[in-house]
């Protein structure tokens, strides 16, 4: 007789992980969007993976075991999407109201629930298919920002989208083979060194010899790398412990954080439809939720003996 292979897989823990991170990322955001108009962009990378080096260091002198080459290859990619993602929502928090880059940006769990779908084979129950898609459609009422007076920066969230996308890929694959501290604590390393050799050699270019902060701008900038560490990694173990495609309608939770942030932040108000598309959003994570809660206090039926 045959056994099959325990699912390692936790869809509530995973989704409370997920919802941690849902709320520390827009604050994360929040303070990208006051320092960007004084600090590079280059140094507010800097601040974010250093300190998520510094942070999570020490777990890189406990034994583990030695990483192969694909894994090496597969953790400098997660870092290069991780680096270029945060990177162009950074960019675009300088042009765009908060909510407005968030709702933007919120193409990507549609992305994730097709790349889980196609690319990594997780099973898409027809009920969390209709809640992307009502959650998308929800996204779409909640956008508010006018092309024609933005330009090209409306374009960035959605290269912000990409992004993340393929990175929650990766991570996904990664989560279940290295702890996600460690993980973590490499791309911190990995992202610190990278930024590092760029100002180094061109920190001209990006604005170094001029930039003094001031006691206000170092304290915000500090609070931003750990806040930034710490929501990552809250996704990173929400990956480990439930698939892509359950977690992506539940993303949308950002988008009301990031409106409520907005307004007590810089005081941006969405109009009513926008009020709208909060609405739909909130629901459809609230019915996954639900989805997911009755499913695990659902008993698994015992196949008879063979």
């Amino acid at each position: 007789m045959s056994h099959a292979p325990p699912n390692s897989d936790r869809p509530l823990a995973g989704m409370g992980m997920m919802l941690v991170f849902c709320a520390l990322a827009p604050l994360g955001d929040g303070l990208a969007k006051l320092l960007g108009g004084v600090v590079p962009l280059v140094i507010l990378l800097l601040v974010r993976f250093g300190s998520q080096a510094v942070l999570l260091s020490p777990v890189l002198l406990r034994p583990a075991p030695r990483l192969s080459p694909r894994q090496w290859r597969l953790i400098a990619l997660r870092t290069g999407l991780h680096m270029l993602g945060l990177g162009l929502m950074f960019t675009a928090l300088r042009f765009l109201p908060l909510a407005d880059a968030v709702a933007i940006a919120f193409v990507m769990p549609f992305i994730m629930l097709l790349l889980g779908r196609f690319v990594l084979g997780e099973a898409v129950g027809p009920h969390r298919m209709v809640a992307c898609v009502f959650g998308f459609l929800g996204t779409l009422l909640v956008m508010q920002p006018s092309f024609a007076e933005v330009g090209w920066p409306a374009l960035l969230p959605v290269g912000v989208a990409m992004s993340f996308a393929l990175f929650m890929l990766v991570t996904r694959q990664m989560a279940q083979e290295i702890s996600p501290l460690r993980l973590q604590a490499l791309s911190g390393v990995m992202a610190s060194v990278v930024l590092l050799g760029l100002l180094l050699f061109w920190g001209d270019s990006f604005g170094l010899r001029t930039f003094w902060p001031d006691p206000q701008t170092l304290l915000l900038m500090a609070v931003l790398g750990v806040i930034g560490t710490l929501a990552h990694l809250a996704m990173t173990w929400a990956l480990k412990l439930a698939p892509s495609a359950t977690l992506a309608p539940m993303q949308y939770l950002e988008i009301p954080i990031a409106t409520l942030l907005g307004w007590l932040m810089f005081r941006d108000l969405p109009n009513g439809i926008a009020v709208l598309g909060i609405t739909v959003t909130v629901a459809t994570g609230l019915y996954v939720i639900w989805r997911e809660r009755r499913a695990a206090q659902t008993p698994t039926p015992v196949p008879p003996p063979l």
